[in-house]
């Protein structure tokens, strides 16, 4: 009889989100609340041009999207744990850098999450050329000050950081696309990169950047023992011509979000 109380009282208890399910691997309470931070990747920007032509989607998002087409960190959680349910926040902004991310964090702490996921970086690579790229002591120090920031704030709560996406693995993938080639071109899209002028070792400087990038985020974030790295699974996702938007040729399709939705999901406290 009392093994059968405890039981139903158990069960109460998570009905009325009083308490998280932990995962059964790594123990980690499944949060009740969520926020993401980053760029325009994580705001869904061109997902389709369908409803997000130049424009944001964040229902898109592979962190917090709310739209069943895509199934984000967010959804996944919800699955397991309804108490998450409207206690989420896109905090991420169209253009940011890492010199933004302390602002958005700030905002993630105001709101008082139990876990925040960080995407940043491409826009301090892509920039107009590889010589004015965000250099690396300036990143690096931009984020540890967020970072510390956040976890001083909230100490309890988990951190997720993604490395970021392989910017030369796109250029690889369309390069030899003509539409792909004249929408970069016109619109100036990451031309330290994509850039039809760039000479290979042009494109080589941006991939050591990028490289010296994701081990920044990686040692920053091993600073702190609720701050949980991506050992590279954003990088080395392998996107396919489906996964990019046909808007810009840049950012991630629905299928693509959905793509970075389950690689950084397996990566992640619970995958």
């Amino acid at each position: 009889m009392r093994r059968a109380l405890l039981g139903l009282l158990a069960v109460v208890s998570l009905l009325l989100g009083l308490t998280a399910p932990a995962h059964a691997a790594t123990g980690v309470p499944l949060p009740s609340s969520m926020a993401s931070t980053g760029d325009s990747i994580t705001r869904g920007f061109d997902a389709t041009a369908s409803g997000c032509f130049l424009s944001d989607c964040p229902q898109y998002s592979w962190s917090t999207g709310t739209d069943r087409k895509v199934k984000s960190q967010y959804r996944s959680i919800l699955a397991a744990n309804p108490a998450i349910s409207g206690h989420v926040y896109n905090d991420a902004k169209t253009g940011a850098k890492m010199v933004d991310l302390s602002g958005q964090l700030s905002a993630a702490a105001s709101q008082g999450v139990d876990y925040v996921t960080i995407l940043m970086g491409a826009n301090d690579l892509c920039t107009s050329s590889a010589a004015t790229m965000t250099s690396v002591s300036t990143f690096t120090s931009q984020f540890d000050t967020a970072l510390a920031a956040y976890v001083a704030a909230r100490p309890g709560s988990r951190v997720f950081v993604s490395s970021i996406p392989n910017i030369y693995q796109l250029w690889s993938l369309l390069h030899t696309n003509f539409s792909a080639q004249a929408t970069w071109s016109s619109f100036g899209i990451c031309q330290s990169m994509l850039s039809a002028r760039n000479t290979a070792a042009d494109r080589q400087k941006v991939v050591d950047q990028e490289t010296a990038f994701n081990s920044a985020l990686a040692s920053v974030c091993s600073k702190y023992t609720n701050c949980r790295w991506d050992n590279n699974a954003t990088f080395n996702t392998a996107f396919t011509t489906s996964d990019v938007s046909t808007v810009d040729y840049f950012h991630p399709s629905i299928a693509g979000q959905n793509k970075l939705a389950a690689e950084t999901w397996a990566a992640s406290y619970w995958g």
